[in-house]
């Protein structure tokens, strides 16, 4: 598996590269340690900013205890942040981008997005944003779907990168009874409305196996939970009841000011809670290529 870990040389992204480190300790995994110069900058500023990036990552990988004995390539690019992440995901082929979750700037984020959310948007790259102190396997994982094929796509990219395993995963969908509120006006009871909301969720919870049995992944021992409500609402309640140490999400596919303005739940996963979430983006998604970059294992 190539990991591509982009680092500011912060803390948050010190979380991430140890992270990516442990995530890399299979035999055939290869970890390439991107840092992105500002090329909006004097020539002679950018050459020193350069060298001394390449001095922290070699730096890092030898005396990071989580990327020791990992193969592990610094790579240092010009550009925009999120660009140059980009670019190094597609000069090493990755299967998975790892990056600590970035500072927030409210008005800024509102427009353009943050760093992590522009890296999701332009390439086709599962990215995993790492909230918490690194550890070596995720025990408690959550996905929330909403029985697409995005949805499908996620679950099986994280089976594929071993992000997920059987018997540690709970499979989360969100409901909203329709009738509901028609039941509450109508001066119903409290048992005929509780009832309809348990034959709604019946329902929902059908309509959730048939979900992972026509995609193929009916076989996997999941934990499957439907939550009445929006999506958020569940997400969030879920998280707050099960405590997981990982989220994984698939994101679709949107383009334009329509894209920029309007934050999907994934976003607002990304920007809200405080746990490590994996997001997958539409199968298909162009990659964003470039000239190749190649890094050079100070350990070879």
């Amino acid at each position: 598996m190539n990991i591509v870990a982009a680092t500011d040389f912060s803390t948050r992204s010190n979380r991430a590269l140890r992270q990516a480190g442990l995530l890399a300790r299979s035999p055939d995994a290869t970890l390439h340690l991107v840092h992105v110069v500002d090329e909006d900058q004097p020539a002679e500023l950018i050459r020193i900013e350069e060298r001394e990036a390449q001095r922290v990552l070699v730096e890092q990988i030898a005396s990071m205890p989580e990327l020791q004995n990992v193969q592990c390539y610094p790579i240092v690019v010009k550009g925009h942040p999120f660009d140059g992440i980009l670019r190094a995901a597609a000069a090493a082929d990755a299967d998975l981008v790892v990056m600590g979750a970035h500072r927030k700037q409210f008005l800024r984020d509102i427009f353009t997005g943050t760093t992590i959310e522009r890296v999701i948007r332009g390439g086709r790259y599962p990215v995993l944003m790492v909230n918490n102190e690194a550890q070596r396997r995720y025990e408690r994982a959550l996905v929330p779907v909403d029985m697409s094929d995005t949805s499908a796509d996620a679950i099986r990219v994280g089976l594929s990168t071993g992000l997920l395993t059987e018997g540690a995963t709970t499979i989360l969908h969100a409901f909203s009874p329709m009738t509901k509120a028609r039941l509450v006006r109508s001066g119903a009871s409290a048992a005929v409305i509780s009832g309809y909301v348990d034959s709604e969720r019946l329902k929902a919870t059908e309509e959730l196996t048939k979900f992972l049995v026509a995609n193929k992944l009916g076989t996997q021992r999941w934990s499957l939970q439907v939550g009445e409500g929006g999506p958020m609402q569940v997400i969030t309640r879920a998280v707050s009841e099960r405590q997981p140490d990982m989220l994984v999400m698939g994101t679709h596919g949107r383009s334009g000011l329509v894209r920029a303005l309007i934050g999907s739940v994934t976003e607002e996963v990304l920007r809200s809670l405080s746990v490590d979430v994996l997001v997958v983006p539409p199968a298909g998604s162009e990659r964003t290529m470039s000239n190749p970059l190649i890094g050079t294992d100070p350990k070879a």
